[in-house]
């Protein structure tokens, strides 16, 4: 039996354990994927456990990716670079942390040319975001958050332009990514982060916004820009893409986006 987990403080919304072990019976893996729910400042038990028990492989989410990072033998560039992991893996004996999230959010967007991008936000899934648009050297980058120290300080860090809150609306970009909080369900659901003046520039159909909330499924975001004629994402892909990338690294398998897909919209609907 190997053993799989999420650790992080709330965990009840996650779909990881639905997807995970949904995997791992796919792949014909003998193991489970449980939930660890462990608040600030108990990583090290759970790092202890992982050790003791030789547990295969955790997801870490908030409040947890920085925390965990001396807790561990060896980092990848990706997480150095990002300063958060959200993945720890075995690499022999060798207690690993990783950073999934950047593939994720990259993962829908291959292929595609854009000429700049607009990033909202100045958290976790921001910084992703901002790494992501780096590998794929986009010419114009800029961030914005209603907190413009944070903003400038990501701006600084990641070397692209920071614009004000209250010019988000009038920024041009042919890449929205909204990485705030803003329409997820629960106290944010049914707000947008962008004016309705946004999504009235241009030629639309060259343009993408992205969401990297997945619950709802369709933001207000994702909602008016569609009836603007905006093409959108919503943020189920990325979640998945970070997901196979975790699993390629605890089990060298892959599992299939499309059934995922659908295996999480039912899952969605069931929780409504």
């Amino acid at each position: 039996m190997q053993l799989y987990g999420i650790t992080g403080h709330p965990l009840g919304h996650s779909l990881s354990p639905v997807l995970h072990n949904w995997a791992l019976q796919q792949a014909g893996i003998t193991g489970a994927y449980l939930a660890w729910p462990l608040p600030a400042g108990r990583m090290p038990d759970l790092v202890n456990a992982v050790r003791t028990l030789h547990i295969q492989g955790v997801s870490v989410t908030i409040p947890h990716k920085e925390a965990v990072m001396p807790l561990v033998d060896s980092l990848t560039a990706r997480a150095r670079a990002l300063g958060a992991v959200n993945t720890l893996y075995w690499d022999q004996d060798v207690l690993c942390g990783d950073n999934t999230d950047v593939e994720g959010f990259v993962t829908p967007l291959r292929g595609r040319v854009f000429t700049g991008a607009l990033v909202l936000g100045a958290g976790g899934a921001a910084r992703a975001a901002l790494a992501g648009l780096r590998e794929l050297n986009l010419p114009a980058v800029a961030v914005c958050n209603h907190n413009r120290e944070r903003a400038q300080k990501l701006a600084d860090e990641f070397e692209v332009r920071c614009v004000d809150w209250e010019e988000r609306g009038a920024y041009e970009a042919d890449l929205l990514i909204n990485a705030t909080p803003l329409g997820m369900r629960g106290t944010h659901e049914g707000r947008n982060p962008l004016p309705p003046e946004a999504f009235t520039r241009g030629h639309v159909n060259t343009r993408l916004v992205y969401d990297l909330i997945y619950t709802p499924l369709t933001t207000r975001f994702l909602a008016e820009a569609e009836a603007a004629g905006w093409q959108t994402q919503e943020g189920l892909a990325m979640f998945i893409a970070q997901a196979q990338a975790q699993f390629r690294l605890w089990t060298g398998r892959e599992f299939s986006e499309a059934e995922a897909r659908t295996l999480l919209l039912r899952e969605l609907g069931r929780r409504g």
